[in-house]
């Protein structure tokens, strides 16, 4: 079954691209990811997550963006010490990115085509809802990535399962990686 996420790719620190074809027959979870958010610290469960599913076919593709409220300022090389000292993450960086705009990686445009927004969950929602209208008095009725830590699940076929935004419980995250795997 081919699916038109492989013809996607995102690029590297060193000016590489990655293609997602590499990819193939592999669940795959992607997130916009910054270092100086509220919601950094689920780095630990990423991480956590991809060491407990990486040998039975997951892979984490981490993109930073500094799109929300320049919460990712640092250089690839920064952002990259900075998950490896506070999060001892091993899974790739990818170079840093826009999600939203002109700008935003093609990637990200087909992402939102599959899986729009649904709405904030869990205890940070209200917040969540609160902050976005300050910038967005639409934001619900649009599929542009709301904030750092918003996750795609994709599965071994490259279909899109699901999008995580970054108030979702993490168990709700590894779970949904699990049925995948």
């Amino acid at each position: 079954m081919s699916s038109k996420i492989y013809e996607y790719s995102v690029p590297t620190p060193d000016g590489k691209e990655v293609s997602l074809s590499e990819f193939k027959g592999k669940v795959m979870l992607i997130v916009n990811t910054a270092t100086g958010c509220g919601f950094t610290p689920q780095y630990e469960n990423l991480e956590a997550i991809y060491e407990k599913y990486h040998d039975k076919g997951l892979e984490l593709i981490d993109i930073p963006c500094n799109q929300f409220l320049g919460q990712a300022p640092g250089t690839d090389e920064e952002i990259h010490e900075f998950c490896t000292l506070h999060y001892n993450t091993q899974f790739p960086q990818m170079k840093k990115s826009d999600v939203n705009g002109e700008n935003e990686l093609p990637l990200y445009t087909f992402l939102k085509s599959q899986k729009g927004f649904e709405g904030f969950t869990g205890p940070q929602a209200d917040t969540m809802n609160d902050l976005l209208k300050k910038f967005d008095e639409d934001f619900q009725n649009n599929p542009n990535i709301k904030w750092n830590f918003t996750k795609f699940l994709v599965d071994r076929d490259g279909n899109v399962l699901q999008r995580f935004e970054p108030t979702a419980d993490m168990a709700d995250v590894e779970a949904a990686v699990a049925a995948a795997i």
